[in-house]
């Protein structure tokens, strides 16, 4: 799949002034709710209903949606307000049933995206299908897999692609429910600058009061769109309850958003060099936690050094990193003396944290 500029036309005829934004419940409960919801959305940004029809639960036993019957409470939702609507599509009779009930946005999930089988199966269900399908990135951070599910589809002669960012999965304990990585979407769109790329900032936070801040990082990377839960009565949803907000809420965060446009040459410039700044505060985060995450075993090295009764300073194991250090730095096209001086100073704060340990 080569980057055009024709990957853009679902989205640019809309002719938003305003990101794209998805906005509906975790998941279809009943129909008042659905319609309830929809009702209060229809004067708001948002131009797309969303709602999960079929959950796929990380643990059987939990609420694994409403099933078909829900696809009719969306589309009277579309009758009564005019909004499209969207659901997640897993298997090929998911897609005939969404199908069938005029779905306008199908989605695939984050545990789907993971296996080329089941793409496949979906990419054959909708061969030629005039739908926007959207591709969720998978649960773990592999780029190649996310696009690989786009070309499955792009080559089944859909036309109206996107991808959604949702965050990874990770073993550790973060702020975030699902890790952002903001360095694969970033790649992505260094290959596709024309694919829509749409932020799900609630998957990714996992609570609502980090929502506006990861939606004002996804605008500053240049997000064509945000997918956001929004339900009337949050803390009472059946399923993600933590990470919706309400529709009035939604409307706040649209107003506090910090949107860009370029309409001229000084415009543009400002606009890539703020993103561009924006791609340089994601990763001077990064490097902070992991230089977190280097002090914790740092700790742990002082607790054993101080129960063998070993020596802070091991002058023959700093001399080996550093000159590994200075090798793969020059690889990174980084100056022996650059890495000189950030060694020295993370290796001196790290014989900081085990002297604290072992006179502790």
């Amino acid at each position: 799949m080569e980057n055009k500029k024709e990957l853009r036309n679902w989205l640019d005829a809309f002719g938003l002034e305003h990101p794209l934004v998805i906005a509906g419940p975790c998941s279809a409960e009943t129909e008042e709710q659905v319609l309830k919801i929809a009702h209060e959305l229809k004067d708001t940004d948002a131009t797309v209903l969303r709602a999960g029809i079929w959950k796929p639960r990380t643990r059987p036993g939990n609420f694994e949606g409403v099933g078909a019957l829900g696809l009719k409470w969306l589309q009277k939702a579309k009758q009564e307000t005019g909004m499209m609507i969207a659901t997640e599509v897993a298997n090929a009779t998911h897609v005939r049933l969404a199908l069938e009930h005029d779905v306008d946005v199908l989605w695939i999930g984050a545990r789907s995206t993971v296996s080329p089988f089941i793409v496949q199966e979906i990419a054959d269900a909708l061969n030629g299908t005039d739908k926007i399908v959207l591709v969720k990135n998978p649960v773990n951070p592999d780029l190649p897999l996310w696009l690989g599910a786009v070309e499955r589809l792009y080559s089944a002669d859909i036309k109206k692609l996107g991808v959604i960012h949702r965050g990874f999965s990770t073993y550790e304990k973060t702020r975030y429910r699902n890790n952002p990585e903001w360095q694969i979407p970033i790649e992505l769109q260094n290959r596709f600058p024309d694919l829509p790329l749409i932020l799900d900032p609630s998957h990714i936070a996992g609570r609502r009061d980090i929502i506006f801040d990861i939606c004002q990082t996804g605008l500053d990377l240049n997000f064509d769109g945000l997918m956001v839960e929004t339900h009337f009565d949050p803390d009472n949803a059946w399923s993600d309850a933590k990470q919706q907000i309400t529709p009035t809420r939604l409307v706040e965060v649209m107003e506090d958003l910090k949107i860009r446009k370029a309409t001229d040459t000084e415009a543009e410039y400002r606009n890539a060099l703020n993103t561009f700044r924006t791609q340089i505060d994601v990763i001077d985060h990064q490097i902070i936690e992991m230089l977190g995450k280097r002090m914790k075993v740092a700790d742990k090295i002082g607790a054993l050094k101080k129960e063998k009764n070993v020596a802070i300073l091991q002058a023959k194991r700093w001399n080996e990193i550093l000159g590994k250090m200075i090798l793969e730095g020059e690889e990174n096209k980084l100056s022996e003396e650059f890495i000189l001086k950030i060694f020295k100073a993370i290796h001196q704060e790290s014989i900081n944290h085990q002297e604290k340990i072992v006179n502790n």
